[in-house]
């Protein structure tokens, strides 16, 4: 088998979005002759847990392990819920206050790129008798924190090694990054070395069309769309009595769905048995101007915190809702954010409300599956006419979709496309 050396900061147990991709492909990689040897940091601060996810991790792999420093350890001092939520990459959009600010100015510019910066050094010096011990030809590093690519770009400047970078989510085009209070020499070291790691990098993966267009225009090398996916054979679970309209994952201020609450509470005014049926979940961290629109439409009663799930409750809660709500913010810079989550609904074979920006990748492909319908954020009416004709069907048993297509998002496909995109480049 072809050895590959997978350098990740999540890992179980580390809960969230960010442990899935590397996890999953590590499951199938042998299954293509490549055998993964994961590196992971021994001490990290991951600002989620899920237990549950060790059990996931395949037998047999070889996982390394070195310590890490990350100032978020100090920095909780000063506060540690602040210190959590913006290290897992959540940074409100008002009411920022002053601790929040010294936070966030302190982690885009005494950090860069990221705060697992102090991690680079030792883990290049470590990995380096790795390498050459175990005769290792190709190392993929995922990013972010994108430190973790100045890992790999140190030990492609030391050793004749094949290097693929990827790319969860891009780098200084991604929302947070201009919520960093940079300064104009940060910003410029940010796009340095950007621009140095993709142009150093022998091949590059990326989540979606619209971050490999992005990188075209900084580099030619060549570059691979591999999306997230689905894994799980899914257990019969039954639908919820109720008419459930389920969000999984962050909802805060930017993706708040105004109209679509203004759009539930007409609903709700104008027809007696949609109120009696009515129950909205929210799984995962709901911004508080969120909540003061749920108040203001009237909509508490109806709405259930379910707070933070682990994966396996996830799933569950995927299935058993009679609607899943795909949400993103409204404007150019966010059409080719295609959430994780989106391949878990569609596995979850319920109807997708995706509301988001024209031209949204994630809406074409909820589109091309044919597994629910898609609206842009401020269509009140459009939004209204969706859930009240859904709610019809789901009145006579006959709320569903019949997605097609969806089986190359399967885990186990992207990674045989990952495998062929290794071993080309290896060979």
């Amino acid at each position: 088998m072809r050895k590959v050396l997978v350098i990740t900061y999540y890992w179980p147990p580390a809960g969230g979005p960010g442990v899935q991709r590397w996890l999953k492909f590590v499951k199938y990689l042998k299954g293509f002759n490549i055998e993964p040897i994961v590196y992971v940091p021994r001490n990290p601060s991951y600002p989620i847990l899920d237990e549950n996810l060790i059990s996931e991790i395949p037998e047999g792999i070889q996982i390394l392990k070195q310590p890490i420093k990350e100032p978020y350890s100090w920095a909780s001092l000063l506060s540690k819920k602040k210190t959590q939520t913006i290290s897992s990459g959540i940074i409100q959009e008002r009411k920022v206050s002053t601790v929040e600010k010294i936070l966030l100015w302190i982690r885009g510019n005494l950090f860069i790129p990221d705060a697992r910066k102090f991690w680079v050094k030792p883990s290049i010096k470590y990995l380096s008798e790795i390498i050459k011990k175990e005769e290792i030809k190709t190392i993929v590093t995922s990013g972010p924190p994108h430190s973790l690519h100045l890992i790999g770009l140190g030990l492609k400047e030391q050793q004749e090694i094949h290097w693929i970078t990827d790319f969860r989510d891009p780098w200084t085009s991604i929302g947070y990054h201009k919520k960093l209070r940079l300064t104009k020499s940060s910003e410029r070291k940010h796009k340095e070395l950007e621009k140095r790691v993709l142009n150093s990098a022998d091949k590059i993966v990326v989540t979606s069309d619209t971050t490999k267009r992005e990188f075209e225009q900084i580099t030619n090398k060549p570059i691979q769309v591999i999306t997230n996916g689905y894994d799980e054979i899914l257990d019969a679970v039954s639908l919820d009595p109720n008419f459930t309209i389920s969000h999984i994952g962050s909802l805060l201020t930017g993706r708040n769905p105004i109209a679509l609450w203004q759009a539930i509470k007409e609903l709700v005014e104008e027809h007696e048995t949609f109120k009696s049926h009515l129950k909205i979940q929210l799984a995962g961290v709901v911004g508080e101007e969120v909540v003061k629109s749920i108040r203001k439409y009237g909509l508490d009663s109806y709405t259930k915190h379910l707070g933070y799930l682990s994966h396996e409750k996830v799933l569950d809660v995927q299935q058993s809702s009679q609607v899943l709500l795909l949400l993103e913010i409204d404007s150019e810079e966010t059409k080719g954010i295609i959430p994780g989550k989106l391949f878990e609904y569609l596995n979850a074979k319920r109807p997708i409300l995706a509301v988001g920006p024209n031209g949204w990748e994630a809406g074409t492909i909820v589109k091309e599956t044919n597994s629910g319908e898609v609206c842009r954020q401020n269509d009140k009416t459009v939004l209204k006419n969706v859930l009240l004709d859904w709610f019809g069907k789901y009145e006579k048993g006959e709320l569903q979709f019949n997605s097609k297509e969806i089986e190359k998002y399967h885990r186990k496909e992207l990674t045989k496309a990952l495998a062929n995109f290794i071993q080309w480049e290896s060979s």
